[in-house]
Formats: C-alpha cells, sequence, structure tokens
C-alpha cells in the first residue's frame, strides 16, 4: 500500500468517528464524504450537506478539523463542503427508514422491536406546571445519559421551543424532518414552522395529521425516551395520541388544590376509554420555603394524593403519586431562559424532586425482537 493510500485510509478511519450533528450517525456511513485526496501532506476533503445552508455547518466542519489533526502524514486541511443531488438525499432517506425504498412512513415507537418508552405529560387545567414538568423531566433524564425526544403536542399553547432554547427551523431530508436538538434532546413543536408568535387555528383533523406528522415524519433515531408534552384536557390531541401511541404512558400533573385535583383526575380517567398506562401523578407547587426555613402552602396540600388514590379506584390498579414539586421562581426563570432548572440550578430543592421522579421513570425498554433466547426444545 502507498504511503497516500495508507494516509487516506486512515483518515476515513478517523472520519467514521464523526457524526452528522442532526442525524447523529457517522458521515461516512451516511454518504457525505465525497471525495477524500493527499498530495504530500495536504488533505483535499469534500464533504455533501444535506442542504446548502446546513444549520450545523459549523460544528461538522470544527468536528472534521479535530478527528483528521491527529492523522499521521496530515500536515494541512482544505475541506470543501458541496450539496447533497436529489438523488442522494433520497438515497439517505431510505437508509434511514430501514432501507425500504419508497417506504411510507411509519411511527418507530409502535414498532416490535422499539425500545423507546414514550410518556404523554398530561393535565385537567392549564396553569398547573405541566410543559415545565415536560421540559424538565426530559433533561433530567437526559443527564442520566438516556436519548431523549421532546413532542410539543400541545399545537394551539405550544411554549416547549421558549422553554428549551431553541430558535429557527428543522432542516429537511426530502419530507423528512431532522429535529432540532437543545441540551442533548431532539425537540419538535409547531411553534419551529410558525412565525413570530402565530396563532394555530386549526379543527381536530388537522391537529391529529400534525401530530402523526411528528411522529412519523421526524427522524427521531434511537431514543430511550420520548416526552409529549399534551394540551390540557380530554380533547383531540389526547384522543390522537390514544389512537398514534396506544402504548403511551400518561403521566397527570396537578396541583394540590382540591378544584385542580379534580380536573386532573378526569384527565387521568380517560385511560378506562383509550385503554393506555397511567404511570403515575405529580404534584406540583406542593409548598414554598421561605427565607427562615419554613414553608407555606399557598395552593392548600393533598391533593396529588387526593388523584392517585382516585384513579387507583377508578382503573382497578395501583396509580403512585410519583413526587411533589415545591413551588420556586427559578422554576419560570428557567423556562423563560431556556435552559431547565434541573440543568441551571440542579441542587436546589426542586430539581432534587424532579431527579427523584426521573429516575422513577427512566428505566429502558427492552425489545426482545431478533434475541437468541438460549431456549431448547425438550
Amino acid at each position: 500500500m502507498s504511503d497516500n493510500a495508507a494516509v487516506v485510509e486512515a483518515v476515513h478511519e478517523a472520519l467514521s468517528h464523526v457524526n452528522d450533528p442532526e442525524i447523529r450517525r457517522p458521515i461516512t456511513e451516511l454518504g457525505m464524504v465525497d471525495t477524500v485526496e493527499v498530495d504530500g501532506g495536504r488533505l483535499s476533503l469534500k464533504i455533501l450537506l444535506t442542504v446548502a445552508g446546513c444549520p450545523m455547518r459549523d460544528t461538522l466542519q470544527r468536528d472534521i478539523a479535530g478527528a483528521v489533526d491527529g492523522v499521521e502524514g496530515v500536515r494541512e486541511l482544505a475541506l470543501e463542503f458541496g450539496v447533497m443531488s436529489e438523488q442522494q438525499r433520497a438515497d439517505l432517506q431510505t437508509k434511514l427508514r430501514g432501507g425500504r425504498p419508497g417506504a411510507e412512513p411509519v411511527i418507530p415507537f409502535n414498532l416490535p422491536e422499539s425500545r423507546t418508552r414514550v410518556f404523554a405529560i398530561a393535565s385537567g387545567k392549564g396553569g398547573v406546571g405541566k410543559s415545565s414538568m415536560t421540559v424538565n423531566l426530559a433533561a433530567a433524564m437526559a443527564q442520566k445519559g438516556l436519548s431523549v425526544g421532546v413532542a410539543d403536542a400541545d399545537i394551539y399553547g405550544h411554549s416547549i421551543p421558549r422553554m428549551l432554547g431553541v430558535e429557527g427551523a428543522p432542516t429537511q431530508v426530502e419530507d423528512m424532518i431532522m429535529p432540532p436538538q437543545a441540551h442533548g434532546m431532539k425537540v419538535i413543536s409547531i411553534g419551529m414552522f410558525t412565525p413570530g408568535n402565530t396563532a394555530v387555528v386549526w379543527r381536530g383533523p388537522m391537529l391529529h395529521r400534525a401530530l402523526q406528522q411528528f411522529l412519523a415524519d421526524v427522524y427521531w433515531g434511537e431514543l430511550d425516551v420520548l416526552l409529549l408534552d399534551l394540551p390540557p384536557g380530554t380533547g383531540d390531541i389526547a384522543i390522537s395520541v390514544a389512537q398514534l401511541l396506544p402504548t403511551a404512558e400518561l403521566v397527570v400533573v396537578t396541583t394540590p388544590q382540591q378544584a385542580a385535583a379534580e380536573v386532573a383526575e378526569r384527565a387521568g380517567a380517560i385511560v378506562t376509554q383509550t385503554h393506555q398506562k397511567l404511570a403515575g401523578v405529580v404534584e406540583n407547587m406542593s409548598w414554598m420555603a421561605l427565607p427562615d426555613g419554613s414553608h407555606i402552602e399557598p395552593f392548600g396540600s393533598g391533593g396529588g394524593k387526593k388523584v392517585a388514590e382516585a384513579l387507583t379506584r377508578d382503573i382497578g390498579s395501583d396509580v403512585p403519586l410519583l413526587g411533589q414539586i415545591p413551588l420556586d421562581p427559578k422554576l419560570r426563570e428557567g423556562g423563560d431562559a431556556g435552559v431547565p432548572l434541573v440543568l441551571s440550578d440542579p441542587d436546589c430543592e426542586a430539581s432534587r424532586a424532579i431527579r427523584a421522579i426521573a429516575d422513577q421513570l427512566a428505566v429502558r425498554k427492552v425489545s426482545l425482537a431478533g434475541k437468541q433466547l438460549g431456549l431448547t426444545p425438550v
């Protein structure tokens, strides 16, 4: 093997450890490496982006430069970016969809081999902190090393992009959507497709179609956990989630007050008709710590426990109270700033309570599809 050929081989090996920032798979595997040429220590690389104006181009450039920097025989890098042809993008889409040319998009979380646990974060009414719980639980799970996705299914009241600091629109490869990433999580929301603060005025069938696209047209990759932020109540989206994701588990968020608890019970009781699983109840704004160390309960007490007990009776199986989250102004501040509290102040009481809930939920779903069980017939 010539010296140049050995260097080219070493460069390919180095590039195999560079992941596309959006797809999270090696650029060599995705057909993004177009040309690799070495001449007297000068390495000329041409990398094909999925779309012109790729938002993650600078990240990719930095990662490539870092990867080839340690390759023996490379003293200078000339990096050029091109754009995939229509056929190359179609081939990439086929690869991402499991090598099925022309295959219709499917919801990957419904496939038998899926190991993703799906949690639908629900509430009976607005204002109980459901979206704050969604982003903080997601961030806590991502901190544990899990691969996490967040789908903002609250189409009318979408707030997830703000709470996670996501700006701009997703990249598209043909009709496949690459979700933006924030704090190590993949995120999708209708707010990424509407200009400014435009209101979404849709009827039920359009809401259903939007949710279906979030689940089937978005390239989620291999997730451990997907969290959906549902709109309050038991309307169209709650019904669509039951139809599109029958294995999704509901987490009901309430505050301690009796009025909130009653409507939260109704939100959870939907499983008696949809036959989904109830993962448990979260009580938010349970108390507030004062400077002298004492606690006050501005919204009363006991609502979460009452909801868990009522739902246990309603569905005939145990529905646990997963945890109680104290009222902390920093939780709101983190949502406005786009940084979840569990990341900005991991040691505060509210963060510890949220992480304790995440610990109960963040259990990988192991699939036995295609595995040898080691059994022999008698």
